[in-house]
């Protein structure tokens, strides 16, 4: 069933915030645009649960997380989350976004006598070096999709490809390896974190690649309310639920999204995952433009009803201003 509203905060609000490290992190980098200045205690964690673990617990007041990107899709870590499937992270919701356009480069060491051309002045998408010594490149599963046409194009074949927790994590590996045969999918920050050359600049497969975070909280928080003026009803603003329906049921899924088309509200993305209550059901996610927070036709209250008499369950994932429009 639904969830109550937030309550505001009896006080001031700690100023911590948990992302997913290490330094450097593309989830660092967004972090610091939404949370800037010295006034803001920034805790890296190794994973994205650790993020949400903290908020959950307190630890911190807010998480970033990567939510989704434009080339290689949903995060599906961050989904896991927001699912709460095992009932670790029930007063999670989201209060935020930020769009961060994401470049990646190929990190490591030349084997050639003179090092690579400088990141600023290469050319992009294209090595600045031989390649044939790298045995072994680390990155995130994200990032390792969203560069596979370089890859393809310009690795060695037999190149093993690893996943770890994140960028930064990536090119703390392959700095570790003295041999020089080990490279790291990460942004051009690390590499000078680490102390890495830039090897290729710019390897993503398309130039618009953006990643969206998403800022969490607690329930009970003050989230942001504030939207624009003079603007097509809840365009201003987003909005999340997750729900389940009965399963041997016809068109229980049409159902519940007919709720929103006869209340007028436009969906803007639709993503799932197994329920983990039998093989093959599924937890449904929609994120829609409008507020629970600021809903003066009250059309995501009705919304909301209708969709509590044709769900099997359902759950109010946050309200937010909406960052690009």
């Amino acid at each position: 069933m639904s969830q109550p509203l937030p309550a505001e905060p009896a006080g001031e609000m700690e100023r911590t915030v948990a992302f997913l490290g290490p330094p450097a992190s593309y989830s660092h980098q967004a972090t610091k645009l939404v949370f800037p200045g010295e006034g803001w205690n920034l805790k890296p964690t190794s994973t994205i649960r650790d993020v949400f673990t903290a908020v959950q617990s307190s630890q911190t007041t807010y998480g970033v997380v990567p939510f989704e990107n434009s080339t290689h899709g949903t995060v599906t870590f961050t989904l896991d989350g927001l699912a709460d499937r095992t009932g670790c992270f029930a007063d999670i919701i989201v209060c935020d976004e930020i769009y961060l356009d994401v470049h990646h480069f190929l990190l490591g060491r030349s084997q050639e006598s003179h090092p690579p051309a400088a990141a600023a002045d290469a050319a992009k998408g294209v090595p600045l070096t031989d390649l044939s010594h790298i045995k072994r490149v680390y990155s995130h599963p994200q990032a390792f999709g969203q560069t596979a046409a370089f890859r393809a194009k310009y690795l060695p074949a037999g190149v093993e490809t690893i996943d770890v927790s994140s960028t930064s994590r990536a090119a703390e590996l392959a700095a570790a390896d003295a041999t020089g045969e080990s490279a790291a999918v990460a942004g051009e920050m690390t590499g000078e974190a680490t102390g890495l050359q830039v090897l290729a600049r710019w390897v993503e497969d398309r130039e618009d690649n953006t990643t969206r975070f998403f800022v969490i909280r607690k329930r009970g928080e003050a989230g942001s309310r504030e939207g624009g003026e003079g603007e097509p009803y809840g365009a201003r603003y987003k909005s999340l639920v997750s729900f389940t329906v009965p399963h041997r049921t016809p068109g229980a899924l049409a159902d519940v999204l007919d709720c929103f088309r006869k209340g007028g509200i436009n969906l803007t993305s639709i993503n799932s995952l197994p329920s983990l209550v039998e093989p093959f059901r599924y937890l449904f996610f929609v994120e829609f433009e409008g507020s629970r927070l600021d809903d003066p036709e009250k059309r995501v209250e009705g919304v909301f009803a209708e969709v509590d008499g044709v769900a099997e369950t359902w759950r109010w994932l946050g309200s937010w201003v909406n960052k690009r429009r």
